[in-house]
């Protein structure tokens, strides 16, 4: 969501889009993004997911549980209950959906317009690289749950946005790996795959007060199972600037072998980090004749 008090003084001094000229211009330009996406949508040969079932499939791909009310820095609690009531409004939504073989996935499609009119409250949102507060607030921790369970799929990911090169808030109860977040924004940017398998998947997925609980479930089983871990984390310190970096890697494992049969880096973490570091245990290496500062993160 856009904050134009607080964007528009990163922008002094440089020249502006149109978007950031006022609120009134980033409206007409939100509003050019939508229908340009519900165009697109419209011209494209894409077979949305549609159908839904509430009897679940019967093997469990994946299974993850998300904590809805989570510490994130000094932000004020009235945003994570209001993230609460976002998540039950959407949840509903999507849950039961299946995805057939040739199918895409679109979060924004079952959902809908996360408007007030629509219930959706103000949560935590990211403005101008910093948090803030928008109606529709927090419903990426949704999008981040289907990500993760799609991660151990065989299923194609066709739309994802990170929240590019920025560490918000420090570690709290982490359950999986930095850099492996979702960006969302009412509808140009969504969250899609698509089902290029010969099996039938399913979504389940339910808020229970404490946990946004998701299911990946599917018509047969999978020949592989996959592990997404992330090795060589550590925090920099790059003129005067500390960063978060580590490499988050997908390993496909044969079934029936339980080996490792392939590794693919998902992504390269270099994220600047927004928190405070002071009581973070550097070590100090060298590079290039040069000395860095380096944090262990699983000794931190």
């Amino acid at each position: 969501m856009y904050n134009f008090v607080n964007f528009s003084n990163t922008v002094m001094g440089k020249r502006r889009l149109f978007c950031q000229i006022s609120p009134v211009t980033f409206k007409i330009s939100r509003r050019k993004c939508i229908l340009l996406r519900q165009l697109t949508d419209i011209l494209s040969s894409c077979r949305f997911a549609r159908e839904r079932c509430m009897r679940p499939l019967p093997v469990v791909v994946y299974r993850h549980n998300s904590l809805i009310r989570r510490k994130l820095g000094n932000t004020e609690p009235e945003l994570q209950e209001n993230k609460a009531v976002n998540l039950s409004i959407a949840a509903p939504k999507v849950t039961g959906i299946i995805i057939r073989p040739g199918e895409t996935f679109s979060f924004w499609r079952l959902v809908g317009e996360d408007s007030a009119h629509r219930g959706y409250k103000e949560g935590l949102t990211i403005a101008g690289g910093r948090p803030s507060r928008g109606t529709g607030g927090g419903l990426c921790q949704f999008t981040n749950l289907i990500h993760w369970m799609i991660l151990h799929s065989e299923l194609t990911i066709t739309e994802h946005h990170h929240h590019d090169g920025l560490d918000l808030f420090p570690d709290y109860k982490r359950q999986i790996p930095f850099g492996t977040g979702t960006s969302i924004v009412y509808n140009y940017l969504d969250y899609r795959f698509r089902n290029d398998t010969a099996n039938t998947y399913q979504i389940l997925v339910r808020t229970d007060g404490e946990y946004l609980r998701g299911e990946l479930r599917a018509l047969n089983p999978q020949s592989n199972s996959y592990h997404i871990h992330a090795e060589d984390e550590f925090f920099s310190e790059e003129n005067g600037v500390v960063y978060r970096n580590g490499t988050v890697y997908r390993d496909t494992i044969d079934k029936h072998s339980g080996s490792c049969i392939s590794r693919r880096i998902l992504r390269r973490n270099h994220a600047r980090v927004m928190y405070d570091t002071s009581s973070l245990e550097i070590k100090h290496i060298i590079i290039s004749g040069q000395k860095k500062p380096e944090c262990d993160l699983t000794s931190g």
